[in-house]
């Protein structure tokens, strides 16, 4: 058995294994959304990996994980593969800074070397391609999950009182049933529905309802909602009525969801995405704010003795952070709430992993090393001082002293958010 065989069979019994152990735990939705997110670094990672081959730089390594290898091929002056530790992913470009040694045979090739423009656009691909991402996930949301469209109230489902049947069972309505009208008048929305029901307590209504295209007349007798106890979500609900008011036990939504055509979602995805990026950023604005990172601290040092609450996540870096209404959410909380978004709907997931790329994606930009944006700052300064026929290079060694203070804050940032998110677990609104 060659050594690259015997490679692969470790890598499959790794994959199979960690299959096999989300079946056994119930856990399929969590491993979808780690496979989601292992790909959106991946697809980063590809977007730094085609830019510098198209510049012509030399990349020598294009890695899932870190650590021990476990499965790795080389094609041409690369080598691909997989780590045994699935916390990322990197691509190895050859003279990405001053202080790299490389030998002088591909110093033509270094990235520090390339022209402006094209160290330029190695350093904001990944950023790209997750605005890419994002936009590809608007536009199959919108053809594959589909557009709420506006529609007189009709029936989800039906509630169930304490003790007896409900009018709506009495009346034989079902789930799907549309409200015409109530008594002849014309019902198109939640507040008309609302209004003929709630103010007719025990009085006898003549209900026309849609069923799959066919008009039905039904009787339909309201009951005083302060008389009955209604079980919801298996849970016994008292009303706060205090005068007579109509109940009939139904669960209602005006709106259909439908999905709209390959071609019609390409201005629906740009409108969406423009709004979830418009949302992130300000979203980033407060969380890096002073008085964000101050309630952030409050949240971690308080974690333990506050009692679980409801939150949505708008992001999260591929490292350990993101915003979750207005705080800090860590990877595990992300794959959290997008665990739940799996099994519950899978257009949520959608989303939040729009807001997830946008969120990496400007994250990324900030100039900073050892992120993205730092490296565009160092060819953008280098540019400023350079002369013609004399080209500028930055002492990357005086950033160091700063850069290290900011990594330091970064993983400080994601260790308190994931400290939060194991001892007070995110979840939904309304999980």
């Amino acid at each position: 058995m060659t050594s690259n065989t015997a490679a692969v069979i470790r890598l499959a019994a790794v994959v199979a294994a960690g299959v096999v152990l989300a079946v056994v735990l119930h856990a399929l939705s969590v491993l979808v959304v780690v496979l989601a997110i292992v790909a959106m670094v991946m697809l980063h990672e590809l977007g730094h990996f085609v830019a510098a081959k198209l510049s012509g730089m030399k990349v020598t390594e294009y890695f899932l994980g870190f650590g021990p290898r476990l499965w790795s091929i080389r094609r041409g002056e690369t080598e691909y593969g997989v780590k045994a530790i699935p916390a990322g992913g990197y691509v190895k470009i050859t003279g990405m800074t001053m202080l790299e040694d490389v030998a002088e045979a591909d110093e033509a090739r270094s990235y520090r070397q390339a022209s402006f423009p094209r160290r330029i656009a190695v350093a904001v691909a990944g950023s790209a391609m997750h605005m890419l991402i994002a936009l590809v996930l608007c536009w199959s949301f919108f053809v594959f999950v589909g557009q709420t469209v506006p529609t007189s109230p009709y029936v989800l489902g039906l509630l169930h009182f304490s003790h007896g049947r409900t009018p709506a069972q009495i009346a034989g309505l079902r789930p799907g049933d549309r409200f015409v009208s109530i008594d002849g008048v014309r019902i198109n929305s939640f507040s008309a529905l609302s209004r003929e029901v709630s103010s007719h307590p025990g009085t006898t209504l003549h209900v026309v309802v849609d069923r799959h295209g066919r008009l039905l007349h039904l009787d339909v007798r309201p009951v005083d909602a302060r008389t009955v106890t209604e079980i919801i979500d298996g849970q016994r609900v008292h009303s706060t009525a205090r005068k007579p008011t109509g109940i009939i036990g139904v669960e209602l939504t005006s709106g259909v969801t439908r999905p709209v055509g390959p071609v019609a979602s390409i201005p629906k995805a740009f409108e969406e995405f423009g709004s979830i990026a418009a949302a992130t950023a300000t979203g980033i604005a407060r969380v890096f704010s002073f008085h964000g990172l101050a309630q952030f601290a409050h949240s971690v040092a308080t974690a333990g003795s506050r009692p679980n609450g409801n939150g949505a996540a708008h992001g999260a870096s591929s490292s350990s952070s993101g915003s979750q209404q207005g705080s800090v959410t860590s990877i595990l909380g992300i794959i959290q709430i997008g665990s739940q978004a799996a099994s519950v709907d899978p257009g949520l997931l959608l989303l939040l992993l729009v807001e997830v790329n946008l969120f990496v994606g400007f994250v990324n930009l900030f100039p900073m090393l050892p992120l993205d944006g730092g490296h565009v700052l160092i060819a953008v300064y280098e540019r400023i001082r350079s002369r013609r026929g004399r080209r500028y290079h930055a002492d990357v060694l005086k950033l160091m002293p700063v850069a290290y203070l900011f990594l330091a804050f970064i993983v400080v940032l994601g260790l308190g958010a994931l400290y939060s998110n194991i001892v007070q677990p995110v979840h939904l609104p309304g999980g």
